[in-house]
């Protein structure tokens, strides 16, 4: 039972043995132009050589001494027929060579063959081609398993045929054969050298990259805040001028509506410090804590920053510029429905925008909010009626960090003149089905 169990996993290892022979290990080398070409060279060069000495040592005889009074004579091949399987060893072997790093066992094994057919008296027609196709073999072939096999075998038979007394490589050739590898191990060295300086030089490229695409990302960022600031402060401070003009005009005939205006701008500056120091946290780590109102600090704790306002917070938007004289009708249409907070946010910078605006530049109008929600998409209009210009013209930097914010979003914002006189804002943002 052990002996039969025994050959079946000997014979289940062969199997997976020459299975995995015929499978690669990775892909095929597909050398480049200049490998095509370095390789031809070489088959070109050894090719010549090894012709040239092939010719050179027809009908020689050579009498070698092996030992102290010990010679040998070593005919070589002799007429035109040892001329002609010279030459064709010769150019066997080395034209191979072209194909060593794209099919490499292939040429390690026609190598093999002419080796093992060249006559021990002329080993040097093929023995350097075999050496080459030997190398090739073991460093680009994709078949491991296959090359671990063919390898020894290669190297066994040739190295056991023929006359093991005839020196295959003559002592004059020993020198070169030591110093052939000192140099390509010195050519590997300098190309290794190379290619560390090459990858250095992109790394320093790639972290000078992503050093620019940081500096890019931190001006992105300075950029939204400053938006985010001029949202937060414009609106609050313009209602504050409003409400401070209209406490100053009324201030001697009716003190308690001087009062109320009064509050209300203390109101808006509070709202405003609240929301300016939400945006300023983002500039700071939440450890580090946040700044502190006057009540804060004389309690000695820290101020928590307030949400991000909503479309829940319209009504205490619309009821602070009413404060200021400007009549406001607010109409919300549609199913209400929770939202991301960044879509809220920006729906309500928008509204926030636009009565700012017609605070600012449309003294003595009435205008509408109008919220839609729609299956697809948020709707936000904003309309005036047109009045008397207050400020200056505006920079117009607040419609397009509104256009900004909505194009995060995939939204839109079309803003212009009505027909009927006035002013118009609409904001257009998709959102997922419900």
């Amino acid at each position: 039972m052990d002996a039969r169990t025994t050959s079946e996993r000997l014979r289940g290892a062969a199997r997976r043995t020459v299975r995995d022979a015929r499978l690669p290990s990775g892909p095929a080398l597909r050398p480049t132009r200049r490998a095509w070409q370095f390789d031809a060279l070489v088959a070109l060069v050894l090719g010549i050589a090894t012709v040239y000495y092939g010719i050179d040592n027809v009908d020689n005889v050579v009498v070698r001494e092996i030992a102290p009074g010990v010679e040998i004579v070593i005919p070589r091949p002799a007429g035109p027929g040892g001329l002609a399987l010279m030459v064709t060893l010769a150019a066997v072997a080395s034209g191979a060579l072209a194909l060593r790093r794209r099919y490499p066992l292939a040429v390690l094994c026609v190598v093999t063959a002419a080796t093992l057919a060249t006559p021990q008296s002329v080993m040097r027609l093929t023995f350097y081609a075999f050496i080459i196709a030997v190398y090739s073999a073991a460093v680009y072939s994709p078949y491991r398993v296959a090359a671990l096999a063919a390898l020894p075998v290669s190297v066994v038979l040739v190295g056991t045929s023929g006359n093991p007394v005839t020196p295959i490589v003559p002592n004059e050739y020993i020198a070169l054969l030591i110093l052939v590898p000192m140099a390509v191990a010195a050519v590997g060295l300098r190309t290794w050298r190379l290619r560390t300086d090459e990858g250095r030089a992109r790394l320093s490229v790639l972290e000078r990259e992503q050093a620019e695409a940081l500096r890019r990302a931190v001006e992105h960022e300075r950029a939204r805040i400053a938006r985010e600031l001029h949202d937060v402060v414009t609106h609050n401070v313009s209602v504050m001028i409003i409400q401070a003009g209209a406490a100053r005009k009324i201030m001697k005939t009716s003190p308690e509506e001087a009062g109320e205006a009064l509050l209300a701008v203390e109101a808006g500056g509070r709202a405003a410090m609240t929301e300016l120091r939400h945006v300023m946290g983002l500039l700071t780590m939440a450890d580090e804590g946040e700044a502190t109102d006057e009540g804060a600090d004389l309690a000695g704790t820290a101020v928590v920053p307030a949400p991000q306002p909503g479309l829940d917070q319209l009504e205490a938007l619309v009821g602070r510029v009413r404060d200021t004289g400007l009549p406001v009708d607010l109409a919300v249409t549609g199913s209400p429905r929770p939202l991301p907070p960044g879509v809220e946010l920006a729906a309500y910078r928008v509204v926030q925008e636009a009565l700012t605006n017609t605070v600012k530049h449309a003294s003595g109008a009435a205008a509408a909010v109008t919220v839609e929600y729609g299956p697809e998409r948020l709707r936000v209009e904003v309309t005036d009626t047109g009045g008397h210009p207050g400020a200056g013209p505006g920079s117009g930097r607040g419609l397009i960090g509104l256009r900004e914010r909505l194009a995060v979003y995939d939204g839109t914002l079309d803003t212009g003149r009505r027909l009927t006189g006035g002013y118009r804002v609409e904001a257009l943002i998709p959102l997922e089905a419900p």
